[in-house]
């Protein structure tokens, strides 16, 4: 009988953006199951050979009846199935996954991706210490996609150090992610941001250094790829300084136009987008923060600003812009480097298969 490897994620997007040489690594001996929330790229998730099955999910959801709901859903898709293995992706799937897994006696692995926000409450935290204790005491292997999210589940004594493996976040494909010759010096310097538009990426800090630039003649555009999380649509919509995108299936064409990209996020497991807009060739600003600055060779691939702090973050920026288009040419070409040699997704791959011990 095929063996079968199901794999619970909160998005299918992302598990095609972010895992797709992971799951071909998959399918090449298993059959591969998807349980997740649809946001896209389903059909593509089946010409790869997975099977998919979309459950309706809200991650931020806390409504007792969904989540149970949610649950008996997970609990029915892996009785059904007998998988081989159960692989989970972000919170939710990792609680209530996980729990199941071990209470079906199934071997899974866990995939923490970022801590959220949650970890930024002293109750919710006490909360989410909890769950994962129960959720992940009898986990084959728990991928963390840096160190400190690994300190902090050892610290909290979530999980043995000896059963955490650390990754470089989920690694870029530098084929996709190729480099692009950076743009000629024009009167606009275009910065670009990609992401979930909502305070905690620090949006409302790039819009005001934005803003801040321009009233001191330097002029600049902020280009925004992503959704609008939160209410943000009258700002970046009206507002002549910034080029509102929306989500993009692709982002190559707009790093491409870009001349420096910039991300000063509060929190992250590993910030796929500073990868990738390195790998292509481009400056880095982003802040000095676990899942960020692992991306940047501070002063020579980018700058790391200090979270929450706008003068910072501006200062950068200031700083990038008064460069030279060479100097900024050859920043880029340190952040390619740096990702060659770090975060190569077939290095990732490699590893996390390895540690899947099947």
């Amino acid at each position: 009988m095929e063996r079968t490897i199901l794999i619970i994620s909160n998005t299918t997007n992302g598990l095609f953006m972010f895992r797709r040489e992971l799951i071909e690594c998959l399918l090449k001996k298993y059959k591969v199951e998807i349980l997740a929330g649809d946001t896209g790229r389903v059909d593509d998730l089946r010409d790869i050979g997975c099977k998919v099955s979309t459950i309706p999910f809200d991650r931020r959801g806390l409504n007792p009846v969904n989540e149970i709901i949610l649950l008996k859903d997970f609990l029915k898709k892996t009785r059904e199935l007998h998988p081989t293995l159960v692989i989970t992706y972000t919170i939710k799937p990792n609680i209530y996954g996980g729990t199941i897994a071990s209470l079906l006696k199934v071997p899974y692995a866990a995939n923490i991706t970022g801590l959220g926000t949650g970890f930024q409450s002293d109750g919710i935290k006490k909360i989410l210490i909890y769950m994962y204790r129960k959720a992940l005491r009898n986990a084959n292997v728990i991928f963390c996609e840096n160190e400190s999210i690994k300190d902090e589940f050892v610290k909290d004594k979530i999980a043995d150090c000896n059963k955490i493996c650390v990754l470089h976040g989920a690694g870029v494909n530098l084929e996709r992610f190729y480099y692009q010759e950076y743009p000629k010096d024009t009167n606009v310097f275009n910065f670009l941001f990609v992401g979930r538009v909502m305070r905690e990426k620090g949006i409302n800090e790039v819009i005001e250094s934005i803003e801040r630039l321009n009233k001191e003649g330097k002029q600049c555009i902020l280009t925004i790829l992503g959704s609008l999380e939160e209410d943000y649509s009258e700002i970046v919509k009206n507002n002549k300084h910034i080029r509102f995108e929306g989500w993009q299936s692709d982002i190559r064409p707009f790093i491409a136009e870009t001349h420096c990209f910039v991300l000063p996020s509060y929190h992250e497991g590993m910030a796929n987008t500073n990868l990738e807009c390195a790998a292509s060739g481009r400056p880095v600003i982003t802040t000095n923060i676990p899942g960020c600055r692992e991306a940047v060779i501070n002063e020579v691939s980018g700058l790391l600003c200090k979270p929450k702090d706008v003068d910072s973050l501006y200062d950068a920026m200031k700083t990038i812009m008064q460069m030279s288009n060479e100097q900024r040419k050859n920043m880029g070409l340190a952040g390619r480097k740096h990702v060659e040699s770090v975060f190569d997704k077939t290095k990732v791959v490699e590893t996390t298969i390895n540690q899947l011990h099947i």
